[in-house]
């Protein structure tokens, strides 16, 4: 087991984003134009849709309760009769984008994400895809997914689901001691986590994941040990362990307990330490950006093979050069081209039903922007990059002083124009990334501390 210098983990815990996007979300333009982002689309698939395919993902907001320390985009209520408008509108929106494209759609990929998708009945489910789909073809080596809540998937969505082409699931578990629990206000009992995980792998599905969070208000090191172990005993193929991003600037729901109550940075960083240790020792390898998996599992089988990507679903086996974002806040990715649907039901209603696309904000990326973000995917996701002579200008501006920073921390390792990470520097892979980010401007808390 590789030993962490506490002083390096402490010295390295500062805001860092998470790359799912390059550039990150909070330098995008506050609006960028339905034309300017059509056009951007268009190109996108008629480059993508006959070769790789397309991805899909479908925000679907809706929560029972809420969860304190989320800082997703979602709604609170038990009024399921809102699920029918809301999949009136997603369809809607897809249709919008349906007149931009000739041919039929290739899809490649398919998520549900939240909000809590099986809050939706699984009828409904079965309408909003089935309807989705008409007039799609699907690429033979799709990869449909959803996230669920242990607490209320039924054995009828997983079979639903299941009958649709989908084959990956991931549970949010966040914490099994009830006191944790507790005070993010998320109960649900071991026997729902198990329950729920024996279901999908009984119906043929071969990826489970589970969420993880360390972090989070009143968790022990012993706690943290029981969740962990607990876990293990269930097997998931694959696992997400999260450091909690404490956002209250932007999340008001997690103003709703104490700061006090948050574990100070050195208990954090000894957490991660104890979950990242019991997951190895279990089999799991570390594929980077807080994600865990098992050799079986093709998230790990592409990472071995190089074919990793990085979306803001997170690490994905599909690479796609468009995803295309359904439903309130969704954003969407062309390549050289981002956009995020408008935040409130209210506004993305009134988008959809006046006939308009309903993005909101979103960047144009240049050519120098382009070339940075492949960097920072060839290091989220192969751990290495080979910086090419044209981009050397533009990066000795900002870039090359902090590269040589991570080198003299042992970070990484430089030959010429290759730059590779080192054992050490996989658990830093963030900060790796943030050595290439022109737009990150050190001392201004806009991301979640790195650890």
């Amino acid at each position: 087991m590789l030993h962490i210098d506490p002083a390096l983990l402490e010295r390295y815990n500062r805001p860092v984003p998470r790359y799912t996007s390059y550039p990150t979300v909070p330098v995008w333009e506050p609006e960028i134009g339905v034309e300017r982002w059509r056009d951007a689309f268009v190109a996108a698939y008629q480059r993508e849709n006959t070769t790789r395919g397309i991805s899909l993902y479908l925000h679907l907001p809706f929560c029972e309760s809420l969860c304190t320390y989320c800082g997703c985009n979602k709604k609170i209520t038990t009024n399921h009769r809102v699920e029918e408008e809301y999949m009136e509108a997603i369809l809607a929106e897809w249709q919008l984008y349906r007149q931009q494209m000739t041919g039929r759609p290739l899809v490649r990929e398919l998520h549900l994400g939240g909000g809590t998708p099986t809050f939706f009945n699984a009828a409904n489910l079965h309408k909003l895809i089935t309807t989705l789909l008409e007039g799609c073809d699907i690429h033979p080596d799709h990869a449909f997914s959803v996230e669920g809540h242990p607490n209320n998937t039924t054995r009828e969505h997983l079979q639903t689901l299941a009958e649709l082409g989908f084959r990956r699931i991931s549970y949010g578990v966040q914490d099994n001691d009830p006191t944790v629990q507790l005070i993010i206000n998320r109960v649900q009992p071991l026997e729902n986590v198990y329950r729920a995980t024996r279901e999908a792998r009984e119906l043929g599905y071969s990826s489970v994941n589970f969420d993880l969070i360390y972090g989070l208000p009143l968790q022990t090191l012993a706690s943290m040990e029981r969740t962990i172990q607990e876990v293990i005993a269930l097997r998931p193929d694959r696992i997400a362990f999260y450091s909690y991003a404490h956002v209250p600037w932007t999340s008001r729901a997690q103003r709703l307990f104490h700061e006090g109550h948050l574990p100070d940075a050195a208990l954090k960083l000894a957490l991660y330490q104890l979950g990242r240790e019991l997951l190895t020792q279990a089999g799991y390898a570390d594929i980077g950006m807080d994600h865990f998996a098992l050799p079986s599992d093709e998230l790990y089988q592409a990472w071995q093979a190089g074919t990793l990507h990085r979306n803001f679903m997170g690490y994905t086996t599909q690479h796609t050069g468009l995803l295309v974002g359904l439903g309130v806040s969704s954003i969407s990715d062309a390549g050289d081209a981002f956009a995020q649907n408008e935040k409130t039901l209210h506004d993305y209603y009134t988008r959809v039903q006046a006939g308009e696309l309903p993005v909101r904000k979103g960047y144009i990326l240049n050519e120098e922007e382009v070339a940075v973000r492949r960097y920072i995917l060839d290091i989220s996701c192969k751990g290495q990059t080979r910086i090419r002579a044209v981009d050397v200008p533009a990066l000795a501006e900002y870039c090359f002083f902090r590269l040589e920073a991570l080198e003299a921390d042992g970070l990484i390792v430089s030959k010429g124009k290759h730059i590779r990470l080192t054992e050490l520097g996989h658990y830093f892979l963030r900060h790796v990334c943030a050595a290439f980010d022109a737009h990150l401007t050190d001392g201004v808390q806009v991301f979640s501390k790195a650890i």
